[in-house]
């Protein structure tokens, strides 16, 4: 196995600079007026397949942005890994937080900072430059596809249509997934589950025009007040989520897995520190290890209304705004959680004003298993080049096409992810840490090892 060492030693300057590429496409796929983008990224993607190895490369159109499949099959005996990515990113905004350009990539202490640097260019890509590895070698000891999707970041429309529609040609023995986080890179660690995802948009609607505040102010309801009062009606004292039958169907962690969950480092101070917080806050009674992995959340990710232009227009606004997200956890069911969160906004309107709730997208909770073969080959393989083995924790985000892979497919995921918590996903400044980068390449070819053994 030194020779893939090797190999990635002499080719690790041209594997950065192949990235950086990739991070200067704007992929964004909530834009619009990104489509020609999305279309270029797919089609270096594409290239680099074909670069690293692969036998078949195939760009599939869908009714949204297109999906890149590709495949390298040397023996059908042996097993098939089914690596699953996106190449689509977040919006940059606020832009003016950017140190640098989002789409201008800049390294920095030892750090790739551009939009999709983390999620997920760069934690794919390591899987592309492992195949490369294994090609160039001549060591593959797995068949491998790859499915890298550009609608990932806004819910996975059309990807479902695709898999459902495509099960011989996505036939394989796991899915691997590099597009969560471990603990640091001194405790290496493994995502066990990441959360599901309901997101709603509701609007309040009160005069049909907006009004002088002078005038009409105090005879009025403002649509921005009336929303500010809903959205704090759903959390108690407690930080508690009070809607009606939001805690239903929650699974609740045995005094085991809470234990365990104790066993990771957790600097409090430090945590704050880098947040630039004075005080954490959340759910009582449930550590913060616990609120972000095995706890529910309802959150509140944008709010607009009225005048917000430079200087000051006294104005009763019209309408008010807000985008809502509950992460859930296993057994919840996202349908569920998002009819009863669209209903309870429209339940406690008041007079006055209307409301109009509207899902955008969401997905199913997902768990994997830490007695199968996957999970043991991937905590093997960590434990390789980290020298420890890796804690199994759940992570606190969501991928929605999970519960759907595995049952359209049949399929189990293992998530093998070399991010941070720290990275500033979805946010301004986000970075992926050169090391990283390159262990996660060094990593990914023992996965294949150890599975293919592991299945003989």
């Amino acid at each position: 196995m030194k020779v893939w060492k090797d190999y990635q030693e002499q080719h690790k300057d041209r594997f950065l600079e192949e990235l950086l590429d990739l991070l200067r496409i704007p992929s964004v796929s909530a834009r619009s007026e990104h489509k020609k983008d999305m279309e270029h990224c797919a089609e270096v993607v594409k290239v680099r397949l074909l670069e690293a190895g692969a036998d078949t490369v195939t760009i599939y159109p869908t009714e949204g942005h297109p999906i890149v499949y590709a495949e390298k099959i040397t023996d059908p005996s042996k097993p098939t890994v089914l690596v699953y990515g996106h190449y689509d990113v977040q919006p940059a905004d606020p832009i003016e937080l950017w140190n640098s350009g989002p789409f201008e990539p800049v390294i920095k202490d030892g750090k790739i900072f551009a939009r999709g640097s983390a999620d997920d260019k760069g934690q794919f890509y390591m899987h592309v430059k492992a195949l490369e590895t294994f090609t160039q070698t001549n060591s593959l000891p797995t068949n491998i596809k790859f499915l890298i999707e550009g609608e990932e970041e806004i819910g996975s429309p059309n990807l479902a249509t695709f898999v459902k529609n495509n099960k011989a040609l996505l036939k394989a023995d796991v899915i691997l997934i590099s597009d969560t986080s471990m603990i640091s890179m001194d405790t290496p660690s493994i995502d066990i589950g990441v959360r599901g995802l309901s997101y709603i948009e509701v609007e309040v609607t009160g005069p049909n025009r907006d009004l002088h505040s002078g005038v009409y102010g105090g005879a009025v309801a403002n649509p921005i007040t009336i929303l500010s009062k809903m959205i704090a009606s759903c959390h108690d004292e407690n930080n508690h989520i009070t809607i009606p039958g939001f805690y239903d169907d929650v699974v609740e962690s045995t005094p085991e897995e809470r234990a365990k969950m104790a066993l990771a480092p957790f600097d409090e101070k430090e945590f704050k520190a880098d947040l630039g917080i004075q005080a954490l806050w959340g759910e009582k009674g449930y550590t913060t290890n616990e609120r972000t992995g095995i706890r529910p959340t309802l959150e509140i990710n944008g709010i607009w209304g009225g005048y917000t232009g430079e200087g000051s227009k006294t104005v009763l606004p019209s309408r008010a705004t807000a985008k809502i997200s509950a992460r859930l956890v296993p057994n919840q069911s996202a349908v569920a959680i998002t009819q009863k969160l669209l209903q309870y906004f429209k339940s406690i309107a008041p007079e006055g004003v209307t409301v109009n709730a509207q899902e955008h997208h969401g997905g199913e909770p997902y768990m994997t298993p830490i007695d199968s073969v996957a999970y043991k080959a991937a905590a093997k393989a960590v434990e390789t080049t980290f020298g420890k083995e890796p804690i199994p924790v759940r992570g606190g985000g969501s991928i929605p096409i999970c519960s759907l892979f595995e049952k359209e497919l049949g399929l189990k995921i293992v998530f093998l992810g070399f991010g941070l918590d720290s990275d500033n996903l979805h946010s301004p400044n986000e970075k992926y840490d050169l090391v990283n980068f390159y262990k996660g390449i060094e990593t990914i070819p023992y996965f294949h090892q150890y599975f293919a053994e592991m299945n003989a």
